[in-house]
């Protein structure tokens, strides 16, 4: 039997977080093209050759089971995209993994970001936490104060300083979110 989590939509107020479609791809080009995102983001995205392989590690990722990215659309504005959140894991055992996100710039100051981050935690505490998932880390660049106050609106606390090293040009944050009920010991 296929694994549910593979299909999985969250709703989150007026937020819908869902599978990435191949029909977002000119929303994908359009939220790349924007100055900050090239600059906090690790990823490319500047054609449609380029989004389409974008949008098939998406779902690549679904399908082994070691990335879930949602695409965040507005149910009020007729299922506008504005955003994107992804949970993933190095192995499918492993007790810890990494969330990420990041908000269309025209949809920036709706608080979209924490609304979407908070229901992909709970999805993926409650989804994974058999595998024996205990742990979350959210990275960001030190520079990224939005970052920083989505992560602790969240419940991620600040846990260390990166150094710079590639592909980043600057130090930068972790921060630590563990499953509720476990101790928190440091999951590896």
């Amino acid at each position: 039997m296929p694994d549910e989590r593979r299909t999985t939509a969250l709703a989150a107020d007026a937020l819908l977080l869902r599978p990435w479609l191949p029909d977002d791809l000119p929303d994908v080009i359009k939220a790349f093209r924007d100055p900050s995102m090239r600059t906090m983001l690790r990823t490319r995205v500047t054609d449609a050759a380029e989004a389409e392989r974008w949008l098939r590690r998406q779902q690549e990722g679904r399908e082994s089971g070691t990335r879930f990215a949602f695409a965040v659309v507005d149910r009020a504005s007729a299922g506008e995209l504005v955003g994107n959140v992804a949970f993933s894991r190095p192995a499918l055992d492993a007790t810890s993994g990494e969330v990420g996100y990041w908000t269309a710039p025209w949809a920036r100051g709706r608080g979209v970001a924490p609304q979407a981050l908070g229901a992909l935690t709970d999805w993926v505490f409650e989804a994974f936490a058999e595998d024996g998932l205990v742990r979350l880390d959210l990275l960001h660049r030190v520079d990224n104060d939005a970052s920083c106050r989505v992560a602790e609106k969240c419940g991620y606390d600040l846990a260390e300083v990166l150094p710079t090293r590639p592909p980043w040009p600057r130090e930068g944050h972790r921060h630590v979110r563990v499953r509720p009920g476990v101790d928190g010991r440091r999951a590896s």
